[in-house]
C-alpha cells in the first residue's frame, strides 16, 4: 500500500498534460494493483490461485516501473521517479522469490 501511495503522491507532482494524464493513469493503476493483488494472494483458497495472484503482482510491479520510466520525460528531476523504480524493482525481486519457494 505504501508503494501506491507514494505513486500517487509522485503522480499528482507531474504536469497535466493530455500525454502526462494517460500515462499517469496507467502508472496509478499498476501500481495499486501490485497491493490489491497481494491481498488476494494473502486470501487465496489454494496454493495455485495464491502463485497466480503472486505473479500478477510481480507482472503490475514491472508495468510499473515501465510507466515510471516514460513519466522521467514529463519532470526535470528524476531522483524521486528513481527511488520509485528501485521500490517497483525490489517488490519484483520479492514476488519472484516468492513464487520460486512456492514450487
Amino acid at each position: 500500500m505504501r508503494f501506491a501511495k507514494d505513486i500517487i503522491t509522485y503522480a499528482s507532482k507531474l504536469p497535466k498534460t493530455t500525454a502526462a494524464i494517460e500515462v499517469v493513469k496507467q502508472l496509478v493503476r499498476a501500481a495499486g494493483s501490485i497491493g490489491a493483488n497481494y491481498i488476494e494472494a494473502s486470501e487465496a483458497p489454494s496454493k495455485k490461485d495464491f502463485v497466480m495472484r503472486i505473479k500478477i503482482s510481480r507482472k503490475e510491479s514491472k508495468e510499473s516501473r515501465f510507466w515510471l520510466e516514460l513519466t522521467k520525460s514529463f519532470t526535470g528531476t528524476h531522483e524521486e521517479c528513481a527511488v520509485l523504480i528501485q521500490e517497483a524493482t525490489e517488490l519484483m525481486k520479492i514476488f519472484g522469490s516468492i513464487i520460486e519457494k512456492s514450487k
